[in-house]
């Protein structure tokens, strides 16, 4: 039963979550005005704003104007639920200090997801303060996902390192080669976060498994949707994915590479 309560939870946040989706990237105040229907301008009254349950009680339209309702909405509440529910399965035996770190980690993830994909950005009002932040915590209470062990003050700065100056480089070097952008900032400062929360290892299996999604996807928009070879795509869902299944099976997925 201790699941329930954390699923709706996760919902009830998944519900701010787009708000912040919305929001952030236009620099809008995520907490004023209350939510509105985008196409009459009418707010969102309480009933009408439980999550996943109220979109389908009316059927994904506008109570007022009848305007269609982006399927994105309960389709982010709903991730952000399971997610919840996949760090307190992943991680319930340790203390509740840490669980609320990843609830927080993974909302994030998903807010940095959904913008990227929109805009091909990552806010600096995301990752700016996201960076002491993790370094802090994984300086102090937050421990590797790779071997459970206390992460500390080395394991977050070289984490820190290893995704900010790593892709820093990456990015340099790749301007320099292609001249043009080949890593957007907002990647760079992501990866650094990621790094102070989930240490170098984490930064190496998100950056594999991040690369190998776009790479996969991205043949298959050049395939399926003629786009062409080289052009720009957004990098952050990759790795939002990536620090995602770091977070849940890196461990698994190393211990499996080197007994393989």
């Amino acid at each position: 039963m201790i699941y329930l309560p954390v699923v709706i939870l996760g919902a009830i946040i998944g519900s701010f979550l787009n708000v912040c989706i919305y929001r952030v990237p236009k620099d809008e105040s995520i907490v004023r005005p209350a939510s509105r229907c985008t196409s009459c301008g009418r707010p969102i009254r309480f009933y009408d704003n439980i999550p996943i349950l109220s979109y389908i009680i009316l059927m994904g339209r506008c109570r007022y104007c009848k305007a269609k309702l982006s399927l994105r909405y309960p389709l982010v509440e709903f991730i952000n639920a399971a997610l919840y529910a996949l760090v307190l399965r992943r991680f319930g035996m340790d203390s509740p200090w840490i669980i609320a770190v990843y609830f927080i980690f993974v909302s994030v993830l998903t807010v940095i997801f959904f913008i990227d994909l929109d805009y091909q950005i990552i806010p600096d009002s995301i990752t700016l303060p996201g960076i002491p932040i993790a370094i802090v915590l994984g300086s102090t209470i937050m421990p590797d996902p790779f071997s459970g062990d206390l992460l500390g003050l080395s394991g977050s700065l070289t984490g820190f390192a290893a995704g900010g100056v790593f892709f820093y480089l990456v990015a340099i070097l790749g301007k320099a080669v292609f001249r043009k952008d080949a890593m957007g900032g907002g990647d760079i400062k992501m990866m650094a976060m990621v790094g102070g929360l989930l240490g170098w290892k984490g930064v190496l299996l998100t950056t594999f498994v991040g690369s190998l999604f776009g790479s996969v996807i991205g043949v298959l928009l050049i395939m399926l949707k003629g786009r062409e070879w080289g052009s720009r795509i957004p990098f952050g869902p990759y790795l939002a994915l990536g620090a995602l299944i770091s977070l849940f099976w890196g461990l698994d997925i190393f211990r499996w590479y080197f007994h393989a």
